[in-house]
């Protein structure tokens, strides 16, 4: 070096500078910290809107929850899923969710839309549809009298099992900006799992269906029972299972009494169904051979099932309406069981409360005993399990007055109605199977 002079290095930057750097980087960060914020809860709603779909066992509250889902991911003001006619051309069905009852009114005498326009186009096009203005879309076909405003659009389809089942559209975003490509992405994987849950529920339809069939063959159809008049209703549980353990028998004994049986099996699944089945059969056998009183027949009933079986614990009332000097009278014995209920001709209705005796399965060395009570003539007598009845909100007994009252009411019809009424309007919450049998005494 010359003259003492020095080489320069590279020049150091100021210090607002390098905080000038340091701003902009951790604007970056905090930027993309923003991003994946905002891609977490993204996430997170899709994962929620999946779970809340596939909770749904019934196939109108899975489309509807599936539009209104895609709605609250996306942040749209209207959603609607198209479910496509057998010829895959044209809509057979279109769920709609957001209008309020003022923009529902203006379009009360105008028909769904059958797929023409911009959702025709989506049918035959089935890749997703972006569009920022309907109206400038080229399969763009106008709206109806009454319809809403609507600018923008986001469609996508729906598939099951390959097949093109409908499609799920959304439009205008409540803050006024158009549908971007994240929305899309979103909408897409709803779509994904969407179609998953309609296939679920589909299956789990045929099964329920073919589960019901199974059970209604497991129960009797009742025989001619003259002089009395008899009918008697099956219906199955609305959760977790169609198939159940209550059932109800009635034939005619050579004495000349009515035999009448009312049963439930510990359980909604296969085993309850077979286990009511085999009980079924066995009290139908024991009623034939054995002319003893009915507490009798259910020891009979009681041994031979812990001695051959494993079944589930089961309340059964076993009742003979039978000749009483010119009159008749009801004679049962209870398993545990719900009492009967009695409507005499003035339309009063009692339940003939004794007591009930244990359940069968639990100790066939407990006698129980048996129980009689005078039936006028024109008199109707309900036997019943407590699917009938029961309810989370209330106790036993403010069901059964429940029933008592419903019964008074609906006790001039003819016992098939009467007994179709009851299974309507019960005050049960639906969440047990319930059989009903009711017989009405002759003049």
């Amino acid at each position: 070096m010359a003259g003492g002079s020095r080489e320069e290095g590279p020049e150091q930057p100021h210090g607002s500078d390098l905080l000038r750097r340091l701003d902009a980087e951790l604007g970056r960060i905090d930027e993309q910290l923003r991003a994946l914020s905002a891609a977490k809860h993204r996430i997170q709603g899709l994962l929620d809107a999946v779970v809340a779909i596939t909770r749904e066992v019934e196939l109108p509250a899975v489309l509807h929850r599936i539009v209104t889902t895609a709605m609250d991911l996306v942040g749209a003001r209207y959603g609607a899923l198209g479910v496509l006619d057998e010829s895959g051309d044209h809509l057979a069905q279109f769920i709609v969710a957001g209008m309020t009852e003022e923009e529902h009114a203006a379009l009360s005498g105008v028909e769904f839309p059958r797929g023409l326009g911009v959702l025709g186009h989506l049918i035959h096009h089935p890749e997703p549809l972006r569009v920022d203005d309907i109206c400038c879309h080229p399969a763009s076909a106008g709206f109806p009298p009454g319809h809403p405003p609507m600018h923008t659009l986001l469609g996508v389809a729906i598939s099951v099992r390959g097949e093109i089942y409908g499609d799920l559209y959304l439009s205008e975003r409540r803050d006024g900006q158009p549908f971007d490509v994240h929305d899309e992405g979103v909408l897409i994987a709803l779509a994904s799992a969407a179609g998953i849950a309609i296939d679920n529920v589909r299956l789990f339809e045929q099964v329920r269906a073919g589960s019901e069939q199974f059970q209604r063959l497991l129960l009797p159809t009742l025989p001619d029972l003259r002089p009395f008049d008899a009918a008697a209703i099956y219906r199955p549980a609305a959760a977790p299972s169609p198939l159940g353990g209550d059932w109800y028998d009635a034939i005619l004994l050579p004495d000349g009494a009515a035999a009448i049986v009312i049963g439930d099996v510990l359980g909604h699944d296969l085993r309850a169904a077979a286990a009511m089945a085999s009980t079924r059969n066995m009290l139908r056998s024991l009623l034939f051979d054995l002319r003893t009183p009915p507490s009798a027949v259910l020891a009979h009933l009681d041994h031979t099932l812990q001695a051959i079986t494993d079944n589930p614990i089961t309340t059964v009332s076993l009742a003979r309406i039978e000749p009483a000097g010119g009159a008749w009278r009801l004679h049962w014995s209870s398993a545990g069981h719900v009492p009967p209920l009695l409507i005499t001709p003035d339309r009063q209705a009692q339940y003939l409360f004794a007591e009930p005796g244990l359940p069968l399965n639990v100790d066939s060395e407990q006698h129980r005993p048996d129980h009689t009570h005078p039936l006028p003539s024109d008199a109707t007598v309900v036997f019943f399990t407590d699917g009938l009845v029961e309810h989370p909100a209330y106790s036993l007994d403010e069901g059964l007055n429940a029933l008592a009252e419903l019964a008074t009411a609906y006790a001039a019809l003819p016992l098939p109605d009467l007994v179709q009424a009851l299974a309507d309007h019960h005050p049960g919450d639906g969440h047990d199977d319930m059989a009903i049998l009711a017989l009405r005494i002759p003049h």
